[in-house]
């Protein structure tokens, strides 16, 4: 148990493509952490309804104050739509949330713990310790022990998932780093990370958090190509 500062605000920055299926629960879930937010939308070139969902809220503006929705015309990828979501966060603390239903924001509490309390900058959820949830499948977690092994190799960092969405960050950190980021795709997992560990200064902590994976079938996006540009990205930065 712990006391949120006052004044505290927590910046949630939402990635969407084509996520009609699951935007409204994720939005559910995350206003029902009863923290206080500011919930970052940036639709990356959406064409399933999701656009028609988001007009919506915003004719509600007394509805959805904690909202905040960009539209990018054209897809840019995860990593684009990240970057226009940073910008515009003004919370003290920045996180990602996926706009499927893998994670659970209940989790965001026990992230938020070690920076509340002083004990670190960055807070990473892994997924690979003291699992407790849905087996998955085999090639995508060999995947992300790889990855994050050999980015561990190059950053100088122990950790366990590096490929995790819930990544935790002081937004001090993201206004210095911000601008320098460059990948469009799910590469920004690998280029944030070793810009962060470059911060010699900067505290990082894990902590094991749920994950339920989505099949392809159910709308997963990143395939084995992303995979390989990871590993890319790992040598760049």
């Amino acid at each position: 148990m712990y006391r949120i500062p006052e004044g505290f605000k927590l910046s949630v920055v939402i990635p969407v493509y084509n996520e009609i299926k699951t935007l409204s629960g994720v939005v559910a879930r995350l206003r029902a952490t009863q923290l206080p937010l500011e919930i970052v939308i940036v639709d990356d070139g959406s064409r399933d309804g999701t656009r028609d969902l988001l007009a919506s809220w915003q004719n509600d503006v007394e509805g959805n104050r904690d909202l905040v929705i960009i539209l990018h015309e054209k897809n840019r990828g995860k990593g684009g739509a990240l970057r226009t979501g940073f910008s515009r966060c003004t919370g003290s603390v920045v996180v990602v949330q996926d706009a499927d239903d893998e994670y659970d924001p209940q989790d965001f509490r026990k992230l938020l713990q070690p920076i509340v309390a002083g004990d670190a900058d960055v807070v990473y959820g892994s997924r690979f310790t003291l699992i407790d949830g849905p087996v998955q499948h085999y090639w995508h977690r060999a995947a992300n022990l790889l990855i994050t092994k050999l980015s561990n190799w190059r950053s100088g960092r122990a950790l366990t998932d590096v490929e995790t969405c819930y990544k935790m960050i002081r937004r001090e950190l993201i206004e210095q780093i911000g601008p320098t980021l460059r990948e469009n795709g799910f590469g920004i997992e690998i280029e944030l990370t070793h810009k962060l560990a470059r911060m010699r200064s900067v505290r990082f902590y894990e902590r094991p958090i749920s994950y339920a994976g989505r099949s392809y079938a159910e709308g997963k996006k990143i395939t084995w190509r992303d995979g390989l540009w990871a590993l890319w990205c790992i040598a760049r930065y």
